[in-house]
């Protein structure tokens, strides 16, 4: 079953949407932007979002985010503008509902476009503003991907999953090259980390921090 993420401060509409889509369909309903985990947009399979909302517009939102969105986008509008659709589409979105809207055309919208939905897929794990790709394992500052080694990339992968936790240089050492691997722990781990540093420091974020007389964490510093 689709899972479908509906956002706008009108309640009623949120009612009307809910009753429309829920005999079919799995929904997601939030009357605003500011409670949304990031960590969670992958998950959906299409997004209805509203353009006018108090804290944040819907352009402004979905430019933020359309990189951590791997669904079709359908915006909900009262106004018909030549400008505010192009401005859309610039943004990322795949469609627009007028409002007033129809039952029937919101059914219809939604069903063409889960069923053409083709876009290749991606599995984020975000912590602003770097954002780690599990598929292209790559990172990324601000949507710019980030040059890493191969073991670079698994330490910070590492360190990322378990953010908040301190590791042993020892202990990430082992998780990335295996109980058997033979070189020097401290050495490494000290290199690597140094050169990752260097590489997200061009853009002006230090996403790992020494615990003195313990070892790291992943704790973003604004540099």
């Amino acid at each position: 079953m689709a899972h479908i993420l509906v956002i706008d401060d009108d309640r009623d509409l949120l009612k009307m949407i809910a009753q429309a889509l829920k005999a079919k369909y799995q929904l997601t309903l939030m009357d605003n932007v500011k409670d949304l985990d990031r960590n969670h947009l992958s998950k959906y399979d299409l997004l209805i979002l509203d353009v006018m909302m108090p804290d944040k517009n819907g352009f402004e939102f979905l430019r933020e985010n359309r990189y951590s969105i791997d669904a079709p986008v359908l915006f909900l509008t009262a106004r018909d503008f030549e400008e505010d659709k192009l401005e859309g589409f610039a943004s990322g979105a795949d469609d627009y509902i007028t409002k007033p809207f129809s039952i029937k055309e919101l059914r219809a919208r939604v069903e063409a476009h889960l069923r053409r939905e083709q876009r290749e897929k991606h599995i984020r794990l975000i912590d602003a503003p770097i954002e780690c790709d599990l598929i292209q394992k790559k990172f990324f500052v601000n949507q710019l991907p980030i040059a890493l080694t191969v073991s670079e990339f698994e330490i910070c992968l590492f360190l990322l999953r378990h953010r908040g936790q301190v590791f042993a240089k020892e202990d990430i050492y082992t998780s990335v090259y295996g109980f058997d691997a033979l070189g020097d722990s401290q050495t490494s781990i000290t290199e690597r980390i140094k050169q990752i540093r260097n590489k997200f420091e061009k853009y002006q974020v230090n996403p790992i921090q020494t615990v003195w007389g313990v070892g790291y964490q992943w704790q973003i510093e604004h540099l």
